[in-house]
């Protein structure tokens, strides 16, 4: 069996010293290809790191809306060499989100500037998007609708919209990412959705080191807990795990432009 974490952020300080083993323990679980999201500029070298020291990561380019105030004035013509230096790299984490929990984040019009900049770059490019959205589900189908189609595709992480979002989104040709939210006992959006979304649509992923799975007592979340994403998924869905791996495993090479 083999699985595709589609979301997460190994670059994070707090794991990224343990890297490789990180990486070894999510193969033993079968867990044989990662995209690593980076959030912003400060760590876009060392997603670049990863991405060149192991051939199983995927890395992603972008800036995250929690953290658009620290930007540096030269982020797009940086962000454009990246992606030309990296000709597998997606871009994200980039998005709009009105609680940015902190003092990085910026004003709504601000961040759907920056967003739209991004998209740019993006279908300049020609490249796979990660994009991040709570609560602005409205305005996000907006600016999409701006810059559509989107020829390379988006995936929307850890979603956590209703149907009539997923509908909606999926429609423009977006592929819908599952975390360990989903194993949390009181989310009752989560069996409506991905019931009633094409299966080839779904992906799955831990969004490590943050949303460990309901249950787990570890200190911080990392790939090898996919299974916990996918067995959840097995439950909502009443099909084998074995069959939501291969599937999403499919979906998320097609996605990331990945040979299978």
């Amino acid at each position: 069996m083999k699985l595709f974490d589609a979301h997460c952020h190994l670059q994070d300080s707090r794991i990224f010293s343990d890297a490789e083993d990180v990486i070894f323990n999510a193969k033993l679980k079968g867990i044989i290809k990662i995209a690593v999201k980076s959030t912003t500029e400060q760590d876009w070298q060392r997603v670049g790191k990863l991405s060149r020291d192991f051939d199983s990561l995927n890395p992603s380019f972008g800036l995250h809306p929690w953290f658009l105030a620290i930007r540096s004035d030269d982020w797009e013509i940086e962000l454009e060499h990246l992606l030309n230096s990296y000709p597998q790299a997606c871009v994200g984490e980039i998005g709009i989100d009105p609680n940015t929990k902190g003092d990085l984040g910026v004003s709504m019009d601000e961040q759907e500037l920056i967003f739209l900049k991004q998209l740019a770059l993006a279908n300049q490019f020609k490249r796979p998007v990660s994009i991040h959205c709570r609560s602005s589900w409205d305005k996000l189908i907006s600016l999409i609708d701006q810059v559509s189609p989107l020829p390379s595709g988006f995936m929307i992480h850890c979603f956590g919209g209703s149907l009539e979002v997923a509908q909606e989104l999926v429609k423009r040709g977006a592929y819908l990412s599952f975390s360990g939210t989903i194993t949390r006992p009181n989310n009752t959006k989560a069996f409506k959705v991905i019931n009633n979304i094409p299966k080839n649509r779904i992906l799955i992923e831990t969004d490590a080191p943050d949303l460990l799975p309901h249950g787990l007592d570890n200190r911080l979340n990392e790939p090898a807990n996919l299974l916990h994403v996918l067995n959840r998924a097995s439950e909502l869905m009443n099909l084998s795990a074995a069959m939501i791996a291969e599937q999403t495993y499919i979906n998320a090479c097609r996605f990331f432009n990945i040979e299978n």
